[in-house]
């Protein structure tokens, strides 16, 4: 591999088939623990910074703001808003769904992030920006501390 600059794009090589990734993602120390309160507790967790009081949702090890060490946390509740959201129609092969599926990122008030998940139990035309849902949890037996331990957001 070179490391010179192409300049002239024309010179790029493509290659054609598939990828083979030879590694794993893991969830570092914040992630784990994030997803152990859902599975253990159906809590969701934000930290918070000492320092300059912000709240990350998902949580992070250190603040952006201040880049201090970020060890409290803080129980957020199950509840949020729809920040923005888009409307499936078709699955991740192309293929028409039978019924569409809705996507939003849920945000809570006086946090900085959010989390990107289905929302349920509500037509398309009827989600609005802003609306106010809950999470939806699995029983606590068929948790297995993931963000699929979350079902989905359902209307408040």
């Amino acid at each position: 591999m070179s490391l010179e600059r192409i300049r002239d794009p024309r010179l790029l090589k493509h290659q054609f088939g598939t990828m083979e990734a030879d590694y794993l993602y893991t969830l570092g120390v914040a992630g784990e623990r994030f997803f152990r309160e859902i599975k253990e507790n159906g809590r969701i967790m934000g930290a918070k910074c000492e320092k300059c009081g912000v709240i990350y949702l998902p949580p992070r090890l250190y603040c952006e703001a201040c880049f201090s060490e970020l060890k409290e946390w803080v129980d957020l509740g199950t509840r949020g808003y729809i920040y923005t959201y888009t409307i499936s129609y078709v699955d991740e092969e192309g293929k028409p769904l039978e019924k569409p599926v809705i996507y939003a990122i849920i945000r809570m008030d006086g946090v900085v992030g959010g989390i990107l998940h289905k929302i349920g139990e509500v037509e398309p035309e009827e989600v609005e920006i802003g609306m106010e849902v809950e999470a939806v949890l699995k029983p606590p037996e068929q948790r297995k501390a993931s963000i699929n331990d979350i079902l989905y957001f359902k209307p408040v």
